[in-house]
Order: structure tokens, then sequence, then C-alpha cells
């Protein structure tokens, strides 16, 4: 089953499944309880069924409780920074005015030129889960999405906190839908995660390579917090992001960067320049 948030005209958002070019109304996008049993939701449409064509898509989850990122999960990817590999993740969070939708522009603020690209795989939780076992931990989770992580990277590196290089404004890309896990292998795995920049494959990786698995963080994670319906887990990115290349690679205004995860779907997004405070 594939989950869109969207709108029609100037209507309110809503949730739908998405079933090839039709999308079937079940619930207004505000409802993030209905993450919770998804199954019983398509069987109760709310509307007839629509064109893709006449939906604007938006991220799946308008305004998470929380979204929680991993750093340095792929082996290869912590290497390329020069970075050690980590025995327990490191996490930072994301706020949500940090996020856009599929095809809404991914801003490059005035403060900083360094706007990188990360593809990553996002779990969208479904069911609250707190200090669950990593063998019971895949039954919390709704679905999965694409996500990339721009990140401002001298922002990034201007303590030894990442916060600040992760939160600029419409930085983080997220969607197009939530695919649920009946549609893909167990956890996730194994499924090639990639991003082209222009149409240049920049990252080519698996996530059959994270160091920490889907199960293992919701695991680590549920130890620390509860996590609630609608809440997002961003796991981390491959190796071939843009500040370690020589030259350094950034994205720029006028760039398409996509994000694409086997079996789930590509994250597609401009680049345009924020604008100026007035």
């Amino acid at each position: 089953m594939r989950l869109v948030t969207f709108r029609q005209g100037s209507s309110s958002a809503q949730f739908g499944i998405r079933e090839g070019d039709q999308i079937r109304p079940i619930a207004a996008a505000t409802e993030t309880a209905i993450l919770q049993d998804l199954a019983g939701a398509a069987r109760r449409p709310t509307g007839p069924a629509i064109p893709v064509s006449e939906a604007t898509l938006l991220q799946p989850v308008l305004r998470p409780g929380k979204v929680i990122c991993i750093g340095l999960n792929y082996v290869d990817h912590a290497k390329e920074g020069g970075n050690p590999i980590p025995d327990y993740p490191a996490v930072f969070l994301r706020a949500a005015t940090s996020l856009v939708g599929p095809g809404q522009p991914i801003l490059r603020p005035p403060a900083s030129e360094k706007l990188d690209y990360e593809a990553e795989l996002a779990i969208i939780i479904g069911k609250p889960a707190l200090r669950v076992k990593e063998a019971e931990a895949l039954r919390h989770v709704a679905g999965y999405s694409c996500f990339n992580d721009g990140s401002l990277r001298d922002y990034q590196r201007k303590s030894t906190q990442w916060t600040m290089g992760k939160n600029f404004d419409a930085t983080g890309a997220f969607g197009p839908e939530i695919v649920t896990p009946d549609e893909l292998p167990e956890g996730a795995h194994g499924l090639r995660i990639a991003t082209r920049l222009n149409g240049r494959t920049l990252q080519d990786g698996n996530t059959g390579d994270m160091i920490f698995s889907v199960a293992r963080t919701i695991a680590i994670l549920s130890e620390v917090m509860t996590l609630e319906p609608g809440d997002v887990i961003i796991t981390g990115t491959p190796a071939g992001v843009g500040y370690p290349r020589k030259p350094p690679v950034f994205m720029q205004p006028g760039d398409t960067c996509e994000i694409e995860i086997e079996g789930i779907g590509v994250l597609s997004n401009p680049v345009a320049e924020s604008p100026v405070a007035a």
C-alpha cells in the first residue's frame, strides 16, 4: 500500500491511498493516528478517487512530532569523512520547519553555499514504541519513504553538535509517499539507494549496509524516548556526498536533486535561493 498526503485545488490536505494513477482519499492529513490502522482506513474511503495529475503531493507527514536523524550509519560514509565507525548511533533532531515535500524547492540560505545532498531511508512510526526489543521493533513501523537530508556543511561544523547545519528552513526533502512494510523486504533491508544531481549519479548504496538496522535503531531510540505515530526516523546516508569530493559538489540554485530508493520511489526537488527577509 502507498499512502500519500495531497491537496486538490484549495481543499484541505488529505491522506489517500495511491493506486497507479489514482488516489483514493481516506482521512484528513492531520489525523496521524490513521497510521496505526492503514489497512482499516483504506477500506473506508472518504470520497471518490481522483487522478494523481489533479493532486499536489505534499510531504507524507505534514507536522511530525519528532524527526530523529541518525548520522554516520554507513561504514563507507563514515570513512569518506574521516570519522571513526560508531558503536552507538550519532543522533540529532530536525525541526518540522526544515522539511519540504516532493516537487517543492529545497532552499539554499543566504548564509552558506555549502548545501550538500544526502539520500536517506525514512521510517514512519505507526504504533507507539517505548523500550521495545529489537525482535519486536518492526511491528511499530507504518512504512518507509525517501528523504534528502540537505546539510549546510560549514554550519554543521561550527560546533560538535550538528543541529544548526541540519535545520535551515526547507532543506530536508521528504516523500513522495509512504510504502507499507508488506511491499518491501523485512526492515527495508537490501534496497538500492541513490542520489542523482542533474541526472548524474553521485550516491549509489544499499540499505543492507547500514550499521544500525531499522529494528536496531528503533530499539535504541525507544530506550530513551516514546516513539509516537507520525514520528519520522531518518537512517543515515551512504558514501558519495558532496563535501569530501575533489572539488566539492554542492547543490546550486537551478539544480534538480533526485533521491531514489528501490521499491519506494523517487523524490525529486528543484533547488532555489531562499528569499532574503525584508
